[in-house]
């Protein structure tokens, strides 16, 4: 049996009598750039996440690049986010010449710790502390990140917060003012609609979300050049546009986003229980993915971007699904702070101690939505067959 970390095809197999229309009517229109369906996929995507202003933008890692602009975060400035997360987190920092500072993760979550960012910002030194500008956590695999002590030290120590929620559209925290969804706590706020992700394009496309009206008339002036009126520019800015295909296949993937969701925490609790049943959890063979806001009354606190184990063994088991048909991924093999292009940053192994034992641990595991509970009885049957040897 084959069981692909993601099928795509089978998505598209089941939603294709509502999408072609829908392409089929930009076509007609030939407005392909900004324009009335980006238009439309904003305001839904503003309502959905509780957000006042949605700006829709070429890519995620451009949401990221954009945000720090119109905060006018530039070189000199410092910008703290974590090392277990993929590049452009880290890249948009280093892109807008702004220096990047890596704090370690919670070792359930992988997300940033807010322990560990207390104690990093009371170690730096004034003038150093003068010049951060901004912290992005990351909702890693779809969980959120601790916010609640994260926003307070942003309040205490003055410094602007963006959500890296490129993984997490949809999920949802337990704040202390009640159940936030993502894109809601921080200053801005980004999303990915990589084709991979729970809400996935037929390309590229990204969006900032802010309720900061100033922040966002901004963003509108940047991701256009920073024109207001053609050929007049106001401030430097770059092509960071949505196109309006993207935006009309997302205006109908929303439909069934949150059902989506359901089957993915489904396949989840399946594996879950699987492995549980198995005794692995309990031998330590397998970690799970913990969901740690469950018990907290939040109904999507994990939408399961990624379904990650923790095996020691990591590599071998890879190796081993992989001969039978199953793939997998890692999230990610190597810290940033360990990334050749950062070396000048000064850092080394044994810094960030959590986040490298994740890199040697962490495996992906098929989650999507049309998985088969056979496929994944599969699964659970050949990772059995690998331990068993």
């Amino acid at each position: 049996m084959k069981v692909p970390l993601l099928d795509l095809k089978a998505q598209y197999n089941e939603i294709k009598d509502d999408i072609n229309p829908k392409v089929a009517d930009v076509i007609k229109s030939q407005v392909f750039i900004l324009g009335p369906v980006v238009e439309e996929f904003e305001k839904r995507m503003a309502d959905y996440i509780t957000a006042s202003y949605a700006v829709g933008v070429s890519s995620g890692s451009d949401a990221l690049i954009i945000s720090l602009m119109a905060l006018d975060i530039s070189v000199g400035d410092i910008v703290i986010t974590t090392p277990f997360t993929f590049f452009a987190t880290a890249g948009a920092v280093s892109r807008v010449g702004a220096r990047p500072v890596f704090c370690d993760i919670n070792p359930e979550t992988y997300n940033l710790e807010p322990e560990k960012l207390a104690v990093l910002l009371a170690e730096m030194e004034n003038k150093e502390r003068d010049r951060l500008k901004a912290v992005i956590p990351v909702h890693l695999y779809g969980q959120c990140a601790d916010m609640d002590p994260i926003m307070s030290l942003a309040k205490k120590f003055d410094f602007a917060v963006i959500e890296d929620a490129a993984q997490a559209v949809g999920s949802e925290y337990p704040s202390s003012e009640g159940p936030r969804k993502a894109c809601t706590m921080g200053d801005m706020n980004i999303l990915s609609f990589f084709p991979s992700k729970n809400l996935g394009g037929f390309g590229d496309g990204g969006m900032v979300l802010t309720d900061n009206e100033n922040l966002y008339q901004k963003l509108r002036l940047l991701r256009v050049h920073g024109s207001r009126n053609k050929y007049f520019n106001d401030i430097i800015g770059g092509n960071f546009r949505l196109d309006a295909l993207q935006a009309a296949v997302l205006c109908v993937k929303m439909n069934y986003l949150e059902s989506w969701h359901e089957k993915r925490r489904e396949h989840a609790d399946y594996y879950n229980r699987a492995f549980e049943e198995e005794g692995w959890i309990k031998d330590g063979l397998v970690k799970p993915p913990k969901a740690v806001y469950r018990d907290r009354g939040i109904k999507n606190d994990h939408i399961y971007n990624q379904y990650v184990i923790r095996v020691e063994q990591r590599d071998k088991l890879q190796a081993y699904l992989k001969e039978q048909g199953i793939g997998t991924a890692i999230y990610y093999p190597l810290p940033l702070h360990l990334q050749e292009c950062f070396s000048d940053l000064g850092y080394k192994q044994g810094d960030f101690p959590v986040s490298e034992k994740a890199a040697r641990e962490v495996l992906a595991l098929p989650i999507y939505p049309e998985l088969s509970r056979e496929q994944q009885d599969y699964v659970v049957t050949t990772i059995k067959n690998f331990f068993s040897r």
